[in-house]
């Protein structure tokens, strides 16, 4: 029998760090077509400063146009909203059609102070809030434990630093936790001891992995954590987009594409049929040919 995958697909991952600012009416489209492709995860919008991340500030109406072009009869995606702060839940909170609200709580404290000028009681404080009024509302919440493979910092780090994170998450009653690989500097062996060591901590908590990663070791990355266990996987076609906190241009998402790959090669379904990709591999590229000056992508 075959093992079902959760794919969650990031196309805000994927666009919220290009240079030129992608139309709203396009990113709306973009989100209908990977409906039609199949996908029922999707990580789409954040509610956050446009200040400092302007290819976010048309959230709500990416939503709102999204929402309406939905054809009659079509499940709804499960929408994550990413949100730094209560004012982003607000906002997120009051968006049709976001679904489940996303927080990036970090374990190093230079990156958490930076990205969000947060100290650790404050971000653990506002961990505390998401998940009542998300309960409250009937959304749904994931954390998603930055920096859990490691930062360039010169910080204290370890597995068990994630693992306190993780038993904190699980006593609070937060169901879903994703752990990101920041800056992509981990290696298939790390990501697979790590969440071997730490999976025991979370019985009954949906443990998945959003990992950045050069191209020449994104697929290595993916069976690793496959076979340590994670059957819930982030990606973004054609794997755009990345962390400006990497140093390194060719860091970025794992590949969508490649992700199907590894999993059926594994013998596991990705719940994705890839000949329905054709159309928003299409748009993917000509994003990437408009707005992020990159090279296209077969």
């Amino acid at each position: 029998m075959t093992e079902q995958i959760k794919l969650i697909e990031c196309p805000r991952d994927a666009w919220q760090g290009l240079p030129d600012l992608i139309p709203t009416d396009y990113k709306a489209v973009y989100l209908k077509e990977l409906v039609v492709a199949g996908f029922k995860h999707i990580d789409a919008v954040s509610f956050v400063s446009p200040k400092h991340v302007k290819q976010m500030a048309d959230s709500e109406k990416v939503m709102a146009k999204f929402h309406a072009s939905l054809l009659a009869g079509v499940e709804p995606p499960e929408i994550i909203g990413i949100v730094v702060n209560q004012k982003g839940l607000e906002r997120a909170l009051a968006t049709p059609g976001v679904t489940t609200i996303g927080y990036p709580y970090s374990i190093s404290a230079y990156f958490r102070r930076a990205n969000a000028n947060m100290s650790r009681d404050e971000s653990r404080s506002l961990v505390e809030t998401l998940k009542r009024e998300t309960q409250t509302a009937g959304k749904g919440l994931v954390i998603y434990v930055s920096m859990a493979f490691g930062n360039p910092y010169d910080e204290p780090w370890g597995p068990e630093i994630v693992a306190d994170a993780l038993e904190w998450l699980k006593e609070i009653r937060v169901r879903t936790v994703s752990l990101a690989d920041t800056v992509g500097t981990a290696s298939p062996e790390l990501v697979g001891d790590l969440y071997r060591h730490v999976k025991d901590h979370v019985a009954g908590i949906e443990l998945g992995v959003h990992l950045h990663s050069r191209p020449e070791n994104a697929e290595e990355k993916i069976l690793a954590a496959y076979e340590a266990g994670c059957r819930r996987f982030d990606g973004a076609l054609t794997g755009l987009g990345g962390c400006p906190f990497a140093g390194d241009n060719l860091v970025g998402n794992i590949a969508t594409e490649g992700v199907f790959t590894v999993l059926r090669k594994a013998g596991a379904d990705p719940g994705i049929d890839s000949s329905r990709l054709a159309k928003v591999l299409e748009m993917t590229n000509e994003i990437r040919a408009k707005y992020a000056h990159a090279p296209l992508v077969n």
